[in-house]
C-alpha cells in the first residue's frame, strides 16, 4: 500500500495509511481545553558551555538530605551504607551486566543474584525469595494478585482481598491499578485507635484470598497482634506482611508467625535516598506460591561435570516474551540495586544488622521521651511499641509546623494530612542510625517554641 502512495512526506504517508488527512484528525479525541496552543516555551539554542552552566545553577539549588537535620521517613530511610558497597557495585562486572539469559557466560552475576535471594529468605523467615521487584508498592500489588491466583478456587470470598486501612494512598493506588484489571475486589481491614489491627475485622477477612498488613505499620506502630492473624484467617487465606527490612534485626521474622508472603521496600538496605531514583522491592513466599510468584528467580544446581551451576529458573518463557500469557506483567527486577542490598547485608552480618536495628530503635526511643514531655505535644499511640517512627499530635496544623521547622533548617517529618484527610494535626517523625541526640534536642526545642506560639505555655 505504501508503494502506491504519492510521493508525500513521511507524516502525510502515515496519516494516509490511517485514513486521516491531518494531524488534527489524529488528535481529535483530545479535548480542546487541554491542548497546548502555540510553540513550546523553549529558549534559543545554547552552546555546550552555556548548557553546563545552566545545569550547575539548577543543581546548586538542591539541598542534599545529609546537609540538614532531618526526621523525614514515611517509607524511605537514611541509614549509613558502608563505602565498600558503592565501590563494589561500580565494578564493570556488575554495573554493565545485562539479563543473564545465557548462564554459561553469566555464572558470577547469577551467583550474586542467588546470594541476594538467600539473604532475603533468611531475613524474612520464608524458604523462597525472588530477585526483587521495582519497589515496595509493586511488590505489595504483585503479592495480592499472586494470592488470588493461588486461593480464589477454595476461597469463600472469591477474588476478594483485605488491605489495611492505613495503607498509604500512593501504595494503595498501585494496588488498585493492579486489582482493577484483574477484577479483584478490595475491602479494608480496620485498625483500633492504638494503631493495631482490629482482630474482629480480621475475622471478617477469613475466607478471602488474602490479607495485606504492614509491620511496622505506616504510622510507625509495631503490632503485637499480627502473630494471631494467620490462626484467625485459616489455611486458604494468605497472610501478606510488608516489612521494613532493617527492623528484622530486632523484630521477629514474619515467616515465623505464619506469613505466607513477605514484601517490602528494600531501600533501607544498601540504597541511598535519591530524588525519584531507583529502589527495589522485596518478595518472598512459602512453597504453595512458588509457581505463581512474579519476577525472576535464580536457582542453584549441579552441571554435567558435577560442578555448582546457577541459572534463571521456575518461570515460563511467556513471563519474558509472550507477555499476554504471563503469570505477571513484571518479568524483570532491580538487579543492581538489589545487589547493593546483598552487599550491605553481607558486610553487616547478623550481628551488624542487629546493631543497626538497635541504633534505629534507640534514637526513636529517645525521641519519644523528649517529644512527649513538651507541653501541647501529644503522642496518640504513646502506649504502643515503635521501631523507628511515631506520630505526634500538634496544637496546630502539621503543615504550619513543618514550614516553621524548615525556616530554621530542620526537615521536621511527614505531614500525615497528605495520607489521612481527617488528621491535619498529625506529624510522623522518623529516626535512624544517622539521628544524633543533639539533633533530637534541637527538634524538641523548636517544637516547644512553636507550640508556645500556638498559645500553649509550659
Amino acid at each position: 500500500m505504501v508503494d502506491q502512495l504519492p510521493n508525500l512526506g513521511r507524516e502525510a504517508e502515515m496519516l494516509a495509511i490511517m485514513g486521516m488527512s491531518s494531524i488534527e484528525d489524529l488528535f481529535a479525541d483530545v479535548p480542546d481545553e487541554v491542548r497546548m496552543k502555540g510553540p513550546l516555551p523553549l529558549r534559543d539554542p545554547q552552546s555546550e558551555e552555556e548548557i553546563i552552566a545552566d545545569a550547575r545553577r539548577l543543581l546548586g539549588s538542591n539541598v542534599a538530605l545529609g546537609e540538614r537535620v532531618s526526621f523525614l521517613g514515611a517509607g524511605l530511610y537514611r541509614n549509613y551504607v558502608p563505602a565498600a558497597v558503592f565501590q563494589l557495585i561500580t565494578r564493570g562486572e556488575f554495573l554493565t551486566s545485562y539479563t543473564p539469559y545465557q548462564p554459561e557466560v553469566s555464572q558470577g552475576m547469577l551467583q550474586a543474584m542467588w546470594e541476594f535471594q538467600t539473604l532475603i529468605s533468611e531475613l524474612v523467615g520464608l524458604p523462597i525469595a525472588n530477585l526483587s521487584l521495582y519497589d515496595g508498592s509493586t511488590a505489595a500489588a504483585e503479592a495480592i494478585t499472586c494470592c488470588v491466583r493461588v486461593h480464589t478456587r477454595k476461597a469463600t470470598q472469591k477474588d476478594t482481598v483485605y488491605v489495611s486501612e492505613l495503607t498509604p494512598p500512593d501504595r494503595m493506588s498501585v494496588v488498585e491499578n493492579y486489582c482493577q484489571g484483574a477484577e479483584i475486589k478490595i475491602k479494608l481491614l480496620r485498625h483500633n485507635p492504638d494503631g493495631t489491627v482490629n482482630l474482629s475485622s480480621a475475622q471478617d477477612a477469613a475466607g478471602s484470598c488474602g490479607v495485606y498488613v504492614e509491620q511496622p505499620n505506616p504510622i510507625g506502630v509495631l503490632d503485637g497482634g499480627l502473630p494471631l492473624l494467620k490462626e484467625i484467617l485459616g489455611e486458604h487465606t494468605a497472610l501478606i506482611v510488608a516489612v521494613q527490612p532493617i527492623s528484622l534485626g530486632l523484630v521477629e521474622a514474619p515467616g515465623v508467625y505464619g506469613a505466607d508472603i513477605v514484601v517490602g521496600e528494600g531501600q533501607p538496605l544498601g540504597s541511598p535516598i535519591t530524588g525519584g531514583g531507583p529502589i527495589y522491592g522485596i518478595f518472598a513466599c512459602s512453597q504453595p506460591y512458588l509457581r505463581l510468584m512474579p519476577g525472576r528467580i535464580v536457582g542453584r544446581s549441579i552441571d554435567v561435570d558435577g560442578k555448582e551451576a546457577f541459572c534463571l529458573t521456575l518461570s515460563t518463557r511467556e513471563q519474558h516474551i509472550r507477555r499476554h500469557r504471563a503469570t505477571s506483567n513484571i518479568c524483570t527486577n532491580e538487579t543492581l540495586i538489589a545487589l547493593m542490598g546483598a552487599m550491605h547485608m553481607s558486610l553487616l552480618g547478623p550481628e551488624g544488622l542487629h546493631d543497626l536495628a538497635v541504633r534505629n530503635m534507640a534514637a526513636c526511643t529517645l525521641g519519644k521521651q523528649k517529644l512527649s514531655s513538651i507541653e501541647g505535644i501529644h503522642l496518640p499511640h504513646a502506649s504502643s511499641h515503635h521501631f523507628q517512627e511515631f506520630v505526634i499530635e500538634l496544637p496546630g496544623t502539621a503543615s504550619d509546623c513543618l514550614a516553621y521547622l524548615d525556616s530554621v533548617g530542620i526537615v521536621g517529618g511527614f505531614d500525615l494530612h497528605r495520607w489521612y484527610a481527617d488528621r491535619p494535626n498529625w506529624l510522623l517523625v522518623s529516626f535512624t542510625d544517622q539521628t544524633h541526640a543533639n539533633q533530637i534536642e534541637l527538634l524538641a526545642a523548636h517544637l516547644e517554641l512553636w507550640a508556645a506560639d500556638q498559645g500553649v505555655t509550659a
